[in-house]
């Protein structure tokens, strides 16, 4: 039976979490732990998620992540999909990583977001007794909220401001839920048993959405009722203006560095923004599918190292979005 698609709402904040098959304890090695930790951090950089806390145990992941302009099935995948084949490259092995495909929910409101971070910072405390203070357990997101952690994980602004306008006052008003929450009968319970995964769980509960606000769907497409949707031949034809050249200059077997790096950012945004195939993105510039497999590839790669790169793919973003309101679109 084909699995349910997902809707993740642009700007919402969820819940994930996922365990380790078989139970094995790997977070247990701190330096499995930090290779997760630097995965999502990268990930997190690249799609623009904003993480409001986190927490690795020793079988499993918590995080709560505001989804940004990609769905936040794409990030998951390549979140979970890049730390297992690394792990199972250091380790030689072979076979699935992960448990199950993760879990997530959206968290409604801010007292439910307060409770989750709560929940999420909690867990080396309640759930596994790894400590005793959550200040001692080093992969979460605590210390960093604290203002311990020189280079945090976690959004530390835009988590304190859910506490308090003020620095000080908001850091204080989060180690006192803290420790009220750590009365909470719901505080040690499996995710599935959490106020906000039975609100949003109920059964025989319809389904709505709110008519108007922005959203992407399973497929990664904004349903926003201005986005225009381009095909391939729309697509490149539009970018081509915006840098003023003919197809022809982008399109066959020119190698130089412009032409190269102009590829790349046409093909990850065609990819990630428009939804475009890389076979059809190929077909349009005349090049070997195999090839643009790779140039997404290299580009996925810029994007993660390359600053100049990053500022160049949102100004063209930005470029392009200005014309998406006029044009007729293309059925291929």
């Amino acid at each position: 039976m084909p699995r349910r698609p997902r809707v993740f709402v642009s700007g919402a904040v969820y819940h994930v979490y996922c365990r380790v098959a078989r139970g094995e304890p790997v977070f247990s090695d701190s330096r499995e732990a930090a290779a997760l930790v630097g995965v999502i951090r990268g990930v997190a950089r690249e799609h623009g998620l904003s993480a409001l806390a986190w927490c690795v145990m020793s079988t499993h992941y918590h995080l709560a992540v505001r989804v940004g302009r990609i769905p936040l099935w794409r990030s998951m995948r390549l979140i979970q999909g890049r730390f297992a084949r690394s792990h199972n490259r250091r380790h030689r092995l072979l076979g699935p990583f992960w448990q199950e495909r993760y879990k997530a929910i959206e968290v409604p409101d801010q007292r439910y977001l307060q409770q989750l971070i709560a929940y999420i910072h909690l867990n080396p405390v309640t759930a596994k007794k790894v400590v005793s203070d959550p200040a001692r357990y080093r992969w979460s997101g605590h210390r960093e909220l604290l203002g311990r952690v020189a280079e945090p994980l976690v959004d530390v602004n835009e988590a304190l401001v859910l506490f308090g306008g003020k620095r000080s006052a908001a850091r204080r008003a989060y180690v006192r839920m803290l420790r009220g929450e750590r009365r909470a009968e719901w505080i040690g319970e499996c995710p599935g048993r959490l106020p906000w995964w039975r609100r949003g769980e109920e059964a025989g509960e319809a389904i709505t959405l709110v008519v108007g606000r922005p959203r992407l769907d399973a497929l990664g497409a904004s349903t926003l009722p201005q986005r225009a949707r381009w095909g391939v031949d729309e697509y490149l034809a539009r970018a081509c203006k915006v840098h003023g050249l003919e197809l022809s200059e982008l399109s066959g077997r020119r190698k130089d560095e412009t032409t190269a790096r102009l590829r790349e950012l046409l093909t990850l945004i065609g990819v990630e923004v428009y939804g475009l195939r890389v076979k059809d993105l190929a077909e349009g510039m005349r090049i070997n599918p195999g090839s643009a497999s790779r140039v997404l590839a290299r580009a996925s790669q810029r994007e993660r190292e390359d600053r100049t790169f990053r500022e160049q793919r949102l100004a063209l973003e930005g470029r392009l979005a200005k014309l998406e309101a006029s044009g007729p679109r293309s059925r291929r």
